[in-house]
This record gives structure tokens, sequence and C-alpha cells, in this order.
């Protein structure tokens, strides 16, 4: 039906207000699982430094009567130490943008600076579990010092495919990514294994989520299809993820981690390593010339293994991101 004559609408009206709801939806996922798991200390210094120690192979021990005491030489200690990596996010808002009005936020330069922290404390996860990158120490002007990686560290519960290689440890040598392989409940076993020979406490398996869902279908020693199934006829829901391992030699929270490389599903003792800061997170106002404010957030922080045999790995896993 045609609209009588002289009708006005919202075609022609002007001055109409526009329809913004006053909020902004942002879903992007900021846990950071591994340096959340592990403890925070303090750096005092660009290269922080640590020992490491362990205890002679238990051996037949059985002496003749009367035999005369001879002295053993006690083994040093292992000195090992990871550089600090400085980091930082920037935000330059000017003076308009911040006194206009805005919807969804009040102050442009603190919403701004709110999504750089949470931005940077991403970044430092990445740098420690989702890339595999060596130590570099200051080497005169030009340098850029960066942090040993987890998959430079952990050398010793990894289990291997044929042509993979660990690094040579202590954060010294990125690790020979091999073939790519299946992830496997037979691969696991034998880090967790390798690990509790080694004396480790492991309480948390940490992988990336692809990985996740390949684990939540380890059959375990049920022998069934995994846990897609029904709990009971009354409650219908499907039981399709696992979050608890039940090993021989424990239980292990099992958490996905958005931001580790995909190529190691970890096994990890949270008690045996942390963040190191030299300079924990700090904002500053930085100099401008412009008509605007700028702010920057910083940290100078390291990755501390404090024994990486308290740790381990599956390595090899199929490459999906990183």
């Amino acid at each position: 039906m045609a609209q009588p004559t002289g009708t006005y609408t919202s075609f022609t009206a002007k001055g109409l207000r526009e329809d913004l709801e006053n909020v902004i939806y942002d879903i992007s996922p900021t846990d950071t699982p591994f340096m959340s798991m592990g403890s925070r200390t303090d750096a005092i210094a660009v290269n922080h430094e640590w020992q490491t120690d362990s205890l002679s192979a238990a051996a037949d021990n059985f002496k003749e009567e009367g035999a005369t005491l001879t002295a053993a030489t006690p083994s040093a200690t292992t000195r090992v130490g990871n550089i600090c990596q400085i980091s930082w996010k920037t935000t330059l808002v000017t003076g308009t943008l911040d006194a206009v009005s805005k919807a969804g936020r009040k102050e442009e330069l603190a919403y701004q600076m709110s999504k750089s922290a949470k931005e940077l404390k991403r970044d430092m996860e990445r740098a420690m579990v989702g890339v595999n990158i060596a130590k570099i120490a200051m080497a005169g002007t030009g340098t850029v010092r960066k942090l040993g990686s987890l998959p430079t560290w952990v050398n010793t519960n990894v289990s291997i495919a044929g042509n993979g290689a660990n690094g040579a440890g202590a954060g010294a040598a990125a690790r020979t990514d091999g073939t790519a392989r299946a992830f496997t409940e037979t691969l696991l076993k034998a880090a967790i294994v390798a690990a509790y020979d080694s004396g480790a406490d492991i309480k948390y398996l940490m992988m990336a989520p692809s990985q996740k869902q390949t684990f939540s279908a380890f059959v375990g020693v049920g022998g069934g299809s995994g846990v897609s199934n029904f709990t009971d006829t009354a409650d219908q829901r499907i039981i399709g993820g696992m979050d608890v391992y039940v090993s021989d030699f424990g239980e292990m929270a099992v958490v996905p981690n958005r931001f580790q490389r995909s190529r190691e599903a970890w096994l990890i003792d949270p008690d045996y390593y942390g963040t190191a800061y030299l300079r924990p997170f700090n904002q500053r106002e930085v100099a401008s010339v412009s008509d605007g404010e700028q702010r920057a957030i910083i940290a100078e922080y390291t990755l501390v293994v404090k024994n990486e045999a308290a740790l381990g790995a599956v390595s090899e896993l199929p490459l999906i991101h990183n």
C-alpha cells in the first residue's frame, strides 16, 4: 500500500541520533596459563643465574668390616642462567580524541593502555612457550637481548622423533624439530615415566588446543573408545573432553594453552620454573612534541627453569600454528 501524500519519514528527517551501544565487545583471549602456574621472583642483573644439582645414581654399597674409610669426590653444582628480555607496548592518543564523547569508554588513553597491558602479557607468554629461540646476550650496540624459551631448556625427559633433537640445554640453542607425528597415549606415557625416573612430580599437562582435543580421545586403561559418551540417560550430556589424567605416578590436570607451540605437549611441575623480573610491569609517560599524550608499558623479565629435569615433553607433534 502506498504512503499517503505528505508523509514525513525517517529517510528525509534530519537530526536523528545514531543507535550505538555504549559497550565494546572483545573476546580476545587474555589467559596466560604457563606464566600463571609458575612462580615469580626478582632479578638483579641482565643475566639472571641460579644453580642446579643432582644426587649420584644409586649403586651397590657394601664394605668390608674394618676397612679404611675413603672420601668420595663431591660433584659441584651447575650454574645456569637466562637473559632478561625487554618488552613494551606504546600508545599515542591525540588530545582531541581523548576529549570528544565516545561510546564504550570514557577516556581513550586509559582504554588503550588497558588493552596494551593485556597484549604485553600475551607477548610474554609467547616468548616463553610459543617460540623455539635460544637466549641472546648483550653483545654491543644494536644487539636485542632475548630470553631462551622453554623448548631450548628441557632435554632430559623428552620423547623425541627419529630426526628431532634437543638443543644443548640451558637456553643455549634451539631444538631441532623433527618430522611431525601423531600425539598418542603411548608417547605421553613414555615421557611421564622418564620424568618420574628423574625425580619429577608432574602436576600439569599443558598443550595446544588442537592437541588437547587429540588427548581427550585417549582410551586410558579402559581400552574403550575415548570419553565421548553419555554420562547417563537422564542427564543427556555428552562428555567430549578430559581435564585430568590419572597416570601410574599421580594425577595431572590438563591445561590448554592458546599461545604455546603445537609441536610440544609439556609435562609441568610448577615448583620448578617461573618468571624473574628485572623491571616488573610499569607505566611511564613518554615525552611528546605532538598534540597528544603518549604512554608506554614496559617489562624486563626472563624465564627461570630451576631444574629442567623437573619438566618433560612429547615433541614433534603436528604443527598447527607457530
